[in-house]
């Protein structure tokens, strides 16, 4: 995982040192739970699965409350987009060095987490971004990643963490949204048998529809 703070990146290897350095940052003791405010903010990178695509976008679960690989879960009432509603943009890998590879659409929070869809870019103008999305619709590629900025954390006491949470997100502005290989909240998962009804609505051949049910099966 990434920590990104106005000093610089991060890079930590485990819960352990996230949570040491966080702690750091707050100016806490090593066993000291509780919420804290975070005034200026830190940048953290997370990673969320995302479910097969249709030809109106791709429906895809950016962020849930389930507890991830890193023993963290991040509030779905905490999330602020506002802003990122103005500049929904798609990256690949968390890479701000090449162009958006597609937009957000239709982004919405509930109690299970932060939803929204993705339309990739077109092939004509984007063959790298396109790319992306084709290896989306075929599965071989279903997994995201949240980049976003820290604005509230709770970090529980060891008496509180033993259902094994290490860390809680509990307010954070969403900056960007990012696909990835590989997830670290293997639960995030959308609802493929929906996503099988849209696809036959939307016009496609009950042979893809077919692949889609075989899959989830």
């Amino acid at each position: 995982m990434i920590v990104r703070t106005k000093q610089g990146d991060f890079g930590v290897s485990n819960k352990s040192a996230l949570l040491d350095f966080l702690r750091g940052e707050l100016g806490m003791r090593g066993t000291e739970g509780g919420v804290k405010t975070v005034k200026d903010g830190l940048d953290v990178e997370l990673i969320a699965p995302v479910p097969l695509s249709t030809d109106q976008g791709v429906p895809w679960v950016f962020s849930t409350f389930d507890l991830d690989r890193y023993d963290e879960r991040v509030d779905p009432a905490g999330w602020d987009f506002k802003r990122y509603l103005e500049n929904p943009v798609i990256q690949w890998a968390h890479c701000y060095a090449i162009p958006a590879i597609g937009r957000a659409e239709k982004v919405f929070a509930d109690d299970k987490g932060l939803h929204g869809n993705i339309v990739f870019n077109g092939k004509d103008y984007d063959p790298f971004g396109w790319g992306i999305g084709e290896r989306v619709k075929a599965g071989v590629i279903r997994a995201g990643s949240v980049g976003f900025r820290i604005l509230e954390i709770e970090l529980p006491s060891k008496e509180e963490s033993k259902d094994g949470t290490a860390l809680i997100f509990r307010k954070q502005e969403l900056l960007e949204f990012s696909i990835c290989n590989v997830p670290a909240n293997p639960f995030a998962m959308a609802n493929l048998a929906k996503t099988v009804t849209e696809t036959k609505t939307a016009g496609f051949p009950d042979f893809w529809g077919n692949i889609i049910h075989s899959i989830q099966e």
